[in-house]
């Protein structure tokens, strides 16, 4: 996907009238997806994890090529069914922790548990149109 690029950053305040020109064009892929053949989208739903800024209806970038580690927000399937959590290591124990306290972390035992890939972004809609 090819898009209008202004090169500059963008302040939280009074724009710049001399930042007003085109400079470029900004291909998302380059940016978001470093592994195509590796690379898969899922919505996210629910609360679990809205305290790492991943909230219900966001669209998350996942690479299935990154092998995941402690802290790494991943995908994980859990007896067929997949979740989004981060993955800590705890004293000798693996768990899938959500970023929410109303809900528990969930152990990673070997049967039936797979990490699918690694979170490498997330992308919000702002606006209802």
């Amino acid at each position: 996907m090819l898009l209008n690029a202004f090169l500059s950053s963008v302040p939280a305040g009074f724009p710049s009238p001399a930042d007003d020109h085109i400079e470029g064009r900004l291909d998302l892929n380059e940016h978001l997806i470093r592994r195509p053949s590796a690379t898969f989208f899922v919505r996210a739903s629910g609360e679990s994890m809205r305290d790492a800024g991943i909230f219900d209806g966001d669209l998350l970038i996942i690479d299935r090529g990154i092998s995941a580690k402690s802290d790494d927000i991943v995908i994980a399937s859990i007896h067929g069914e997949l979740t989004v959590k981060r993955l800590r290591q705890s004293a000798d124990a693996w768990l899938l922790v959500p970023e929410n306290t109303n809900f528990p972390a969930i152990p990673l035992d070997e049967s039936g548990c797979e990490i699918w890939g690694v979170v490498t972004h997330s992308i919000r809609r702002h606006c209802g149109r």
